[in-house]
């Protein structure tokens, strides 16, 4: 990103990669070598590229499945071994205020109150933002990934499995949003992240993703239910190829995590 002293910031380089770092850490509580392998390659390009542009300050940060793993200290040493560069651990709390900015940043046409929800591969943040501020915030440890393993397969949806994950999710719910929303008006609920951004695509049928065409898009509950009804193999092997990562059985997860909610 380049900061001009006047005007607006322009984006130098940007770019997604989804290496699925918490992949069995529901199961084991621990970073898989593969999942670590595949993370540090990319951290690794990402910083040959931030130089390639000029930064010399680079910044790295780890959220959830790091904050989880038992073994995050050996990833940690591994990243900065391998780029020179110290990883920050961040809160959950810390991990909702930066969503807030991102979000804030993104969309400035936003009502002054809004509640903010980051559906991640390990933990999900619920934020009520007020005049760009945090009013409060919770990071319950839901995320689609572990969901996923603990009861969807790769195979058609097991709509007994489904039902139990979904009574999991509002038990969470219930039980880590109590007191949370107490705005006498209903509240926009705005949504960031991959998951979400992921819907929203999907329900466009976007051939190639479009990040403008997502940003500030409104995605309805039906039109997500809808999503839900057409997530076994054979509907899902129509769909685009960026898509490939939501064709796993986290898709039906995502899905039955923003129905929940």
């Amino acid at each position: 990103m380049e900061v001009p002293p006047r005007g607006p910031r322009r984006a130098l380089d940007q770019t997604q990669v989804i290496t699925r770092l918490g992949e069995g850490l529901a199961v084991t509580r621990r970073l898989g070598e593969a999942a670590m392998s595949r993370t540090l390659a990319v951290v690794d390009e990402f910083c040959r590229r931030a130089h390639a542009q000029g930064a010399d300050d680079i910044l790295i940060v780890a959220t959830s499945a790091v904050r989880e793993a038992l073994n995050r200290q050996e990833f940690v040493d591994r990243v900065q071994r391998a780029v020179g560069r110290a990883v920050e651990v961040v809160t959950g709390e810390e991990e909702a205020r930066l969503a807030l900015l991102g979000v804030l940043d993104g969309l400035p046409d936003l009502p002054s109150a809004f509640v903010l929800f980051d559906i991640g591969g390990g933990s999900t943040e619920f934020i009520r933002g007020r005049e760009r501020r945090v009013v409060a915030a919770v990071s319950l440890p839901l995320g689609v990934v572990g969901l996923a393993e603990r009861y969807m397969t790769a195979g058609p949806v097991d709509w007994s499995c489904y039902a139990a994950m979904e009574r999991e999710i509002r038990v969470a719910l219930s039980a880590g949003l109590s007191g949370f929303a107490t705005a006498s008006q209903p509240e926009p609920l705005v949504g960031t992240a991959g998951t979400v951004t992921t819907l929203a695509a999907l329900d466009q049928e976007l051939q190639a993703y479009d990040p403008e065409r997502v940003q500030g898009y409104v995605l309805e509950r039906p039109r997500i239910e809808r999503l839900l009804r057409s997530s076994s193999p054979g509907p899902r092997s129509a769909w685009p190829p960026w898509s490939a990562s939501a064709r796993r059985p986290s898709a039906s997860a995502t899905s039955a995590f923003a129905k929940a909610s």
